[in-house]
């Protein structure tokens, strides 16, 4: 819809720019506060994280056709569902993928933060209760989890883009 109606993306873009600049540390509190302790303080606290920059990039992507194909489209007479689904999307597949490999690590990391507030498990939580206790080997350990897990993450995310590009240039040259 924001891709579609310029005043949604005129009125709501600076919104979500606005809401990017938010803190971590303040709102994962309140996160917790209003949801509980449980998965949706920590899902509210990655979408806020995560949504912006996939937001942008998507937009972007969607931009990426070039005039040339998107006037071919039109001499062919396409809706512009056929143009989103047969040029604008698969051109912005590429930026869609970027977003979700900075996303993969963001919505670990704030994950992890919303766990420091008082969540009886996670990381986070170990990671807080073994540092007061100065039990490093813990605390390095679910580090060291947590960096495995963010890059595994992010291995994923290669091979899939891989596989659902593979015609574009940035992926053939890898």
């Amino acid at each position: 819809a924001i891709d579609r109606l310029p005043f949604l993306q005129r009125g709501l873009l600076p919104l979500a720019s606005l809401t990017s600049t938010i803190p971590l540390v303040a709102v994962a509190p309140i996160a917790v506060m209003w949801f509980g302790f449980e998965w949706p303080s920590k899902a509210a606290v990655v979408v806020l994280m995560t949504f912006f920059p996939m937001l942008v990039s998507t937009l972007a992507g969607l931009k990426a056709s070039g005039k040339l194909e998107r006037e071919l489209m039109y001499s062919y007479a396409a809706s512009y569902t056929g143009t989103l689904l047969a040029l604008r999307l698969p051109s912005a597949l590429p930026f869609m993928f970027s977003a979700l490999k900075i996303n993969a690590t963001l919505a670990l990391i704030g994950a992890i933060v919303v766990e420091f507030f008082g969540s009886p498990t996670g990381l986070g939580f170990r990671i807080s209760t073994e540092a007061s206790r100065m039990n490093m080997s813990l605390v390095w350990g679910a580090i060291v989890v947590s960096a495995i897990t963010g890059s595994i993450l992010y291995v994923v995310l290669v091979k899939l883009e891989r596989r659902a590009a593979f015609w574009h240039p940035s992926v053939r040259d890898a």
